[in-house]
């Protein structure tokens, strides 16, 4: 079955956020010791055969760029179709960035025009999921839809329905309303941001929405259209979190250290790939001690480390101890150092005997390259 995907990884970030997100897009964001955000929706549209994708990138791109400079890694080569990264094209003619994620896939339509996939793929790249396209592109078929979007029950979980788009489906699973960010929720059926759509109806109302100056996917298509198509629901019953504030960013890496979750993404069925980093493993010198922790390739570890995600390259002193962090690439902690319930951005220096401890409702933030 031939299907197109479109990754939207250019949104600006969420406040929430900001200290994380000031010089990186929440797609290029590190998750489970290895990974950046966006390598899930890569691996699963390569996973589901969708040999073609765009990734659409705007705000702090640089080091999504750089992650993205190879499509090998997902399998992505132009030979079996190719990964296209677009960015606003700003010219004398125009001079717009995107308004909007209708308006981003627009700027950029003769991806669309150009190819002859039956359907296409639109996904978000700050979500965590594993899924295969197919099984969803198939009860698209079947129900005969316009639209298919992938949602999810929040009923059982911790999300706060407020910040999701709120779907109301019948006994078919059709939908009948949908509201963005609701004040006063009617279901708990929260959509995922991944839809399913023909590739030609795709173009027609961005033609059309775009010309009425609507630059918006869930407010100018997805709720404009709403009695007007035939839009269903498909529930998605596994692992899904996305990285929308500081919780769920820190909720996401310590699921990694849950064996169960780590089996669904580095064990079950097909992988999800990342761009691989050419470092030996992780050293562990005398007096060491890491308890359910994850370490990355070319750490050095001499202290104590438990419950916690540590990336690539991360140093750790003589009896420092490191307790429900998350500490990322290159940082280096000195010796007596105590560091709990905190995120370690990149590239920081932490000299000996210094304390981080904050709470699990507000860990501490430490920005990219400072030295303490």
């Amino acid at each position: 079955m031939k299907a197109l995907g479109i990754i939207l990884a250019g949104g600006q970030s969420d406040e929430r956020l900001k200290d994380l997100c000031n010089v990186r897009a929440v797609s290029a964001m590190p998750v489970g010791g290895s990974y950046r955000a966006i390598d899930f929706s890569l691996s699963n549209m390569a996973n589901s055969n969708v040999k073609k994708v765009a990734v659409i990138t705007q705000f702090n791109s640089r080091s999504l760029h750089d992650h993205l400079s190879s499509a090998k890694w997902w399998d992505l080569g132009r030979k079996q179709g190719g990964l296209f990264v677009f960015s606003p094209f700003l010219s004398n003619d125009n001079s717009f960035w995107f308004r909007g994620t209708a308006d981003s896939i627009y700027q950029n339509i003769d991806f669309l025009t150009k190819s002859n996939e039956t359907y296409v793929v639109i996904a978000s790249g700050n979500a965590i999921y594993k899924i295969d396209y197919n099984d969803i592109i198939n009860y698209h078929i079947e129900k005969n839809a316009d639209i298919t979007i992938i949602c999810k029950d929040m009923a059982n979980t911790d999300k706060d329905l407020h910040d999701f788009g709120v779907m109301q489906l019948d006994e078919n699973s059709r939908m009948i309303d949908f509201e963005e960010k609701p004040v006063d929720p009617q279901s708990t059926i929260a959509s995922l941001g991944i839809y399913i759509i023909k590739r030609t109806l795709l173009i027609k109302l961005l033609e059309t929405v775009c010309s009425e100056a609507r630059y918006d996917l869930v407010k100018d298509i997805i709720i404009r259209y709403r009695r007007k198509l035939n839009i269903y629901g498909y529930i998605h019953d596994g692992y899904w979190n996305t990285l929308n504030n500081i919780k769920s960013y820190v909720n996401v890496n310590m699921d990694f250290l849950k064996k169960d979750i780590r089996n669904l993404f580095l064990s079950e069925g097909a992988h999800i790939e990342t761009k691989p980093k050419d470092e030996p493993s992780a050293k562990y010198n005398a007096g060491a001690d890491a308890r359910d922790a994850l370490v990355g390739s070319g750490s050095i570890i001499n202290g104590h480390v438990s419950h916690s995600v540590l990336f690539r390259k991360v140093y750790t002193g003589e009896n420092s101890s490191i307790k429900d962090s998350i500490i990322m690439e290159g940082t280096c902690i000195g010796n007596n150092c105590i560091i709990e319930n905190a995120i370690i951005d990149k590239q920081v220096v932490i000299s000996d005997d210094k304390k981080i401890i904050g709470t699990k409702e507000k860990p501490v933030i430490i920005s990219k390259g400072t030295v303490m």
